[in-house]
């Protein structure tokens, strides 16, 4: 059973929340009233979105989850198969976009694309899980409640996707500057980096959030579960249309680079977070939401970057690790951010998570996603990799622990931070998809390594081959 569930007498239920506080919600002569449930939801504060979560309602009989394998797999397995062809997307459209001049010309876009396809991630999966609770706890059932949190949700997503991505172009340029310090960034070269972060991260954000907010309402709807599809579209779609978004202006900016558009970008971009910030703050559904979960989002890019770092190592040694790398990476996180999601919403709840079921039902969906990936990889000769059995077999291996791993993580790292006061929905996503794909990125570099030096594929690049 979960941490926050305890069956009481009468048909009730005694939530326990994580500030310690018992809500005896139910129609029993020792229920609390109304009245009190609202006072001790006042005093408890969570550095959530506990006030997008007041509306508890007491089920008149005990409530219980059946486990549901076969509806996990029917809901989650279509958008994992989406998430599998846009992140293909993403890695073609990379391998185009790296040989445009503003690419060759202004290296630090290469490290801004990994930094800021984290941050965005981030953002958008904390949004699905939140928007996710919230349909599963019945606020978007009610049309007044339902607009608040999506405006709400929309203006908070563009406070933190503005700020994430003038921190990400920041981080770039500095890092740029401390791997490559003989190769010089001009200041307007800094200002198109900065300027391109942002702009791609507030359009981007409007676009995926506004699709999401309205994926979820039809989902609820549909009476399909959100936690099962939401995340998974969030990332693969997050990153084809952030990609996008993020050429195109810096392909601009170069054009323009003899004119003040790019500080002219820079500055609109800078302006509009108090407009956004007050915006939030007059909502009090994401009110709290303004200065809580930035910590974890920043760790998580720090985190990222390791992987990184890993990833700028070998790429060039190694054929096809760029273009595998982000697919391992995002089917991994992306099966661990469904089993987060939902342990999430049950904590919200007060129900009762399968757990052997749904990690089960998870680990067996990587099957079939990853089969028909390498099929793909395959079938279009992606990355030019010596498609061998042993490598088939080996990234089969690799895939299936990393899913695994996923998978635990999400489970320890929910309830943990439940336990410990903080909302899942904003805490767990970003350090859970950062540390799988450190993880994620050593073991596809270390299988490359052993499957080359074993001679059992010909993975270097002829360059490497001594």
């Amino acid at each position: 059973m979960p941490p926050n569930y305890n069956p009481a007498k009468n048909d009730a239920i005694e939530l326990l929340t994580p500030g310690d506080h018992h809500l005896e919600l139910g129609g029993g002569a020792g229920g609390s009233t109304g009245t009190g449930q609202q006072k001790r939801l006042g005093r408890h504060t969570r550095s959530a979105s506990s006030s997008s979560f007041i509306h508890y309602k007491a089920p008149q009989k005990k409530e219980e989850v059946i486990p549901s394998g076969n509806k996990l797999a029917s809901q989650a397995l279509p958008s994992l198969l989406i998430c599998v062809v846009g992140l293909i997307i993403a890695g073609w459209m990379m391998d185009i976009y790296q040989h445009w001049k503003v690419f060759t010309q202004v290296s630090e876009l290469f490290i801004l694309v990994p930094v800021l396809l984290n941050l965005k991630g981030n953002l958008e999966m904390n949004l699905a899980a939140r928007f996710s609770t919230s349909a599963n706890m019945g606020d978007l059932d009610h049309p007044e409640t339902r607009n608040a949190l999506v405006w709400g949700n929309l203006s908070l997503i563009q406070v933190q996707a503005l700020i994430s991505g003038s921190i990400a172009g920041l981080f770039s340029v500095f890092l740029g500057a401390l791997l490559h310090p003989e190769d010089s960034v001009t200041i307007s070269e800094s200002v198109l980096v900065i300027a391109s972060s942002m702009v791609s991260a507030s359009v981007s954000s409007f676009v995926l959030g506004l699709f999401m907010c309205i994926l979820i309402i039809i989902s609820r709807m549909l009476k399909i579960d959100p936690d099962n599809i939401a995340c998974p579209m969030a990332s693969s779609l997050g990153d084809v249309v952030t990609l996008g978004i993020l050429a195109g202006c810096a392909n601009l900016l170069l054009v323009n680079m003899e004119t003040n558009l790019s500080t002219f970008l820079l500055l609109i971009m800078f302006i509009s977070i108090p407009f956004f910030g007050l915006s939030v703050w007059r909502n009090p559904h994401v009110r709290d939401l303004l200065f809580s979960g930035w910590t974890p989002i920043i760790i998580a890019m720090l985190i990222s970057s390791g992987a990184g770092l890993v990833l700028e190592r070998y790429v060039e040694k190694f054929k096809g690790l760029a273009m595998i790398t982000p697919i391992l990476c995002g089917l991994a996180g992306n099966l661990g951010s469904i089993y987060a999601s939902r342990i999430s919403t049950c904590l919200h709840r007060g129900v009762q998570e399968q757990f052997k079921t749904v990690e089960s039902t998870l680990l067996l969906m990587n099957i079939p996603v990853q089969i028909l990936f390498l099929l793909i990889a395959w079938i279009l000769d992606i990355g030019h990799l010596d498609f061998t059995f042993a490598f088939a077999l080996t990234y089969f291996i690799v895939s299936m622990i990393c899913t695994f791993t996923a998978l635990k993580m999400g489970k320890s790292m929910t309830l943990g931070f439940w336990k410990y006061k903080y909302d899942p929905d904003n805490y767990v996503l970003p350090y859970l998809t950062a540390i799988i794909d450190v993880i994620c990125t050593s073991l596809l570099v270390i299988s490359f390594s052993w499957l080359s030096t074993n001679g059992f594929a010909s993975l270097e690049e002829e360059d490497h081959i001594k």
